[in-house]
């Protein structure tokens, strides 16, 4: 860890630590707190995954207010084919209710932090997240992962201070910063979905209120028509809507905004956070809601029964090491063999319909269906051997009826 008194290299220059920074209050003081208080020139970087942009130019003030250097890194399609999908190849959720929106996107934002190090010759590395958090975990790990040699500062770990405090802070220190209107919410937001909590949310009881809610139609309000969608797969992964074909980035963004109009996507939570913290969230993921479940219903048409049952354990496991920040572990790579070989055949397309908030599979079609006609139809065409049905149900039977005779006796 870092000391109050200036480190240097052996050159006599100040020794650099790359910030996470969102150019919001927190990492705008921070960028002073950290050459103040451990004598550190910062490299501020921000890695953009889909959230919302400032109303300024975050990267200009970030060297207004002190940053040695600052850059903005685009990983939106990055984050969209190496991380997005992946999950979503593996129906990840977390809990069976969270499709991990701010966690999958944790890893990427580490490792681009890494890379920054690596470029600037940095040392250090800091993050905005707090103790009680999960973020913590997952940039800590991540960080050390691939890299055991760099340290991390926490800023929020070490400096308590309340967003008055901060405010001051910047006040007396020239650090220019944007007040908004204070939200009584935390929220994260990337192309995957959104998070919120804070304020009243943390009522298990209450009902979110209206203003919780961002990415999403109240479900009342919503069209009073359904809305269909037809989403095409390639081996697993989307590649088109209504026929026409999109990058990962587009497609995510258009599946958002008609699923968030029609209110689908909307998630209230209570959580097991990883530091052993129940949490209750609320969560807008309009696009993953949709694309998971149009996924597993061509699944459901093209793979056999045992790989659908085998797969909804692993899917369980990688969503878990998702969540517990553990991406450049060594169980992720194996468990994506897995799940991409299980995709070898997951080609079609699927219909969906959103209505009122809800979003249901009504078609799904595929050049590699095992859905045949003529073997699961009572009507005229029927292709099954009726007289099987006999043998296979004796032979299915044999050992439970041995046990009955014997347990008779």
């Amino acid at each position: 860890m870092a000391s109050n008194k200036e480190n240097k290299d052996s050159s006599g220059k100040r020794e650099r630590i790359v910030l996470a920074y969102s150019g919001g209050l927190d990492t705008s003081v921070a960028i002073r707190w950290l050459g103040e208080k451990h004598g550190l020139d910062v490299i501020a970087v921000a890695v953009d995954v889909g959230q919302p942009p400032s109303s300024d130019d975050i990267i200009a003030r970030a060297l207004r207010n002190g940053a040695a250097e600052a850059e903005l890194v685009d990983a939106k399609r990055e984050f969209a084919e190496e991380y997005i999908w992946p999950a979503l190849k593996a129906n990840a959720v977390y809990q069976g209710v969270y499709p991990l929106s701010t966690s999958v996107a944790r890893p990427l934002i580490a490792k681009k932090l890494v890379d920054a190090a690596h470029r600037h010759g940095a040392k250090y590395i800091a993050h905005g997240c707090t103790a009680k958090g999960n973020d913590q975990v997952r940039f800590d790990v991540g960080i050390v992962s691939m890299d055991p040699d760099l340290k991390i500062i926490a800023p929020m770990r070490e400096w308590v201070m309340t967003r008055e405090d901060e405010i001051e802070y910047a006040r007396k220190n020239g650090v220019e910063i944007i007040v908004k209107k204070e939200s009584p919410y935390s929220r994260d937001e990337n192309l995957w979905g959104a998070s919120c909590e804070c304020g009243i949310i943390e009522d298990a009881w209450r009902e979110p209120p209206a203003d919780a809610w961002v990415h999403t139609a109240d479900p009342r309000d919503a069209p009073d028509e359904p809305e269909y969608m037809e989403i095409g797969f390639e081996k697993g992964i989307p590649v088109s809507i209504d026929g026409k074909r999109m990058g990962a980035v587009e497609l995510i963004r258009e599946a958002h905004a008609r699923a968030g109009r029609n209110g689908v996507g909307r998630i209230d939570h209570v959580e097991d956070r990883l530091v052993g913290i129940k949490s209750r969230e609320t969560y807008e993921c309009p696009a993953a809601a949709v694309l998971i479940e149009a996924h597993r219903a061509l699944e459901g048409m093209t793979l056999t029964k045992d790989v659908i049952e085998y797969k909804r354990g692993v899917e369980q496991k990688f969503a878990q090491l998702i969540y517990d920040g553990l991406w450049f572990g060594g169980l992720k790579e194996p468990i994506c063999a897995f799940v991409d070989a299980t995709q070898e055949y997951v080609s079609g397309t699927v219909r969906v319909k959103m209505f009122k908030g809800r979003c249901s599979v009504v078609g799904r079609k595929s050049p590699y269906s095992l859905y045949d006609t003529g073997l699961s139809t009572y009507a005229e065409g029927d292709s099954f051997d009726h007289a099987s049905a006999t043998g296979f149900i004796y032979c299915w039977g044999l050992p439970d009826r041995t046990a009955a005779r014997a347990h008779k006796k």
